[in-house]
């Protein structure tokens, strides 16, 4: 029985990273098809004269999709995007907040809430990218749109709000039936299909440049260390005692026990810095088009490594930190749970002063994770190395890349965990 068991539990395992693998794929073979009405060769040299963090930030977070104007040329920055302004009405609006209340019920409406916004937003997206476009012109001073007008920008506006809808459709299917949260995978997926063209264009340079060699080596060696970082931060802990008291459940008597409740460093994960980099980059992106603005010194203060880009991250990335962890982590409710299951921290009173003791511990460790994403983040983007300014090897993306493969691992280390209990529960019955 032991032996049907674990092939039972390989097998899904199997299955859900092969789910993973396939849709992925054909997320990367959506990128590769083109809206109608551009021409590419002119789109490639407009994007290639973008300054970093303009055009080349939401590239890569498509995995090139936007410098082709593929269908997928939004990937989930539209359903990122409503999840910013869902999460934010949920605390303005009372019924949206009653609906979070609800449980899973009022959650599905949410969620179905935010997919129609998502497309909403998508199609607006995407005709503002269109009529930026029509205004946009190669270097040689090629148009890159053949036949501008309202047709195309509404065609446009169209496949790129359905493009944007099928990815976002396939990030929550990975969710569902793969491994690791889908969304998060899919902004992965596009950012390490950016990792080898970056690494080659360092090795080029460095091969029409000698000197350059010491610069490659410390940057990747820096690279090292960030990597290193992010992996202990990502998996530290702060364990707070929990007792609980003898207590009985059905016709059983539950001894005393002891254990902890586990308080991540970094609750909010990647989600405040993909947060944060995508509010500064889609209004950088618009006055981009323009090539007026282009050179405005406003607009080259918010690239990546700028001071302005700087200190608008830290605000945006700190404030994203605390309402993300806001939202995931409910002190009143945990109290209140620990109080039902006869449980409490020791030296502490049930209720209220447990509440505003793990709200303390809470708000302390949230700070930490803030600076955490702040210096990541900034850190490399302030490096002053000749080489540092490949997108795929900045801070976002390091920071994107570690945590979404750590998750990955702990999905996969959980399956084969209830693999060894179900094989142990088996045994024992035979």
């Amino acid at each position: 029985m032991s032996q049907q068991s674990q092939s039972l539990f390989e097998n899904v395992l199997f299955k859900r990273i092969f789910y993973t693998i396939v849709a992925l794929f054909i997320f990367r073979l959506g990128t590769f098809i083109p809206t109608p009405g551009i021409d590419t060769k002119a789109l490639a040299d407009f994007a290639n004269h973008q300054g970093v963090g303009l055009l080349k930030l939401l590239n890569m977070f498509t995995g090139g999709a936007l410098s082709k104007f593929s269908v997928f040329s939004l990937g989930v920055m539209p359903y990122i995007s409503a999840s910013i302004i869902m999460q934010l009405m949920t605390v303005i609006v009372p019924t949206l907040e009653q609906l979070q209340k609800e449980g899973g019920v009022g959650r599905q409406k949410i969620v179905r809430i935010t997919r129609t916004l998502a497309v909403l937003l998508a199609f607006i997206q995407g005709y503002l990218f269109s009529a930026g476009l029509e205004s946009a012109q190669g270097s040689d001073g090629s148009s890159i749109v053949m036949e501008p007008g309202l047709q195309f920008r509404l065609m446009s506006a169209l496949l790129l709000a359905s493009g944007s809808a099928l990815v976002m459709w396939i990030g929550e299917q990975i969710t569902d039936k793969g491994i690791g949260n889908g969304i998060s995978l899919v902004i992965f997926a596009g950012i390490v299909s950016a990792l080898p063209p970056s690494v080659y264009s360092i090795i080029q340079q460095v091969q029409q440049n000698s000197a350059l060699m010491f610069d490659a080596l410390t940057l990747f060696a820096f690279l090292l260390v960030v990597i290193v970082f992010i992996t202990f931060i990502e998996s530290s802990y702060r364990k707070i005692p929990i007792h609980y008291a003898r207590r009985t459940i059905g016709v059983k008597v539950m001894s005393e026990q002891s254990t902890h409740l586990p308080l991540k460093v970094n609750m909010s994960g990647i989600m405040a810095a993909i947060f944060a980099s995508t509010l500064l980059a889609v209004p950088a992106t618009f006055l981009g088009f323009n090539q007026k603005l282009q050179d405005h010194p406003l607009l080259l203060d918010l690239l990546p490594g700028q001071w302005l880009y700087n200190v608008i991250f830290a605000v945006l990335a700190m404030f994203f930190a605390f309402f993300y962890t806001s939202i995931i982590f409910k002190p009143d409710d945990v109290a209140e749970n620990l109080k039902k299951q006869n449980a409490f921290i020791p030296g502490l009173r049930p209720g209220s002063e447990t509440a505003n003791a793990l709200d303390s511990v809470v708000t302390r460790l949230t700070l930490v994770g803030g600076l955490y994403l702040n210096l990541v983040v900034i850190l490399p983007s302030a490096f002053g190395n000749s080489l540092s300014n490949q997108m795929a090897l900045g801070g976002t993306s390091m920071l994107i890349m570690v945590g979404v493969a750590l998750e990955v691992i702990r999905q996969v280390s959980a399956h084969l965990a209830t693999q060894k209990y179900d094989n142990l529960i088996f045994s024992k019955k035979e």
